[in-house]
């Protein structure tokens, strides 16, 4: 939109004028490019999902993707691939069947369907599933172990709850 009037063009408005037409169209821009991204900001990018704003977003590393260094955070974490390092998040993390973790492990929740080769320490309850695979301490309020899958270390639970009959 211009600020000022052209005085070529004349006021459709006026009795006996019409309105000109424009001589050429502008062609459409082009998809803008994203710059490069480091790799290690993909796998931890949260998954995009069709929820209200404020709900928990849920972290990946995919099956095919193996990272080393430090995962710190509130939201969910889900790991398919390959992770060496310390895991200390405020929401729920999930172990992949197939994917392999070497690190400490601290969650909210702790599910383990593939391999962690360290301590897990969760502040509510640790599931092992009957693929998972633990060669560590785990500590937590509740723990589930399943039929078929193994464990290496010791266990500390039910210490955090102060029910009927506990002391």
């Amino acid at each position: 939109m211009a600020l000022w009037k052209d005085p070529s063009i004349k006021d459709p408005s006026a009795p006996g004028e019409t309105a000109p037409v424009a001589a050429t169209e502008t062609a459409p821009r082009p998809a803008e490019r994203p710059g490069p991204v480091s790799l290690a900001s993909v796998a931890a990018e949260p998954l995009r999902r069709a929820a209200p704003s404020g709900a928990v977003k849920e972290s990946l590393i995919a099956a095919d993707v193996t990272i080393e260094g430090k995962i710190e955070g509130a939201g969910d974490v889900r790991i398919a691939g390959r992770f060496k390092g310390d895991v200390n998040v405020q929401g729920n993390v999930t172990v992949e069947q197939g994917a392999h973790v070497n690190g400490q492990v601290s969650a909210a929740t702790v599910i383990v369907s593939g391999e962690v080769e360290g301590n897990i320490s969760a502040s509510s309850r640790v599931e092992l599933l009957e693929t998972g695979i633990i060669n560590g301490d785990v500590k937590a309020a509740v723990l589930t172990v399943a039929a078929g899958s193994r464990m290496r270390g010791q266990a500390d639970f039910g210490w955090g709850e102060q029910g009927p009959g506990r002391k």
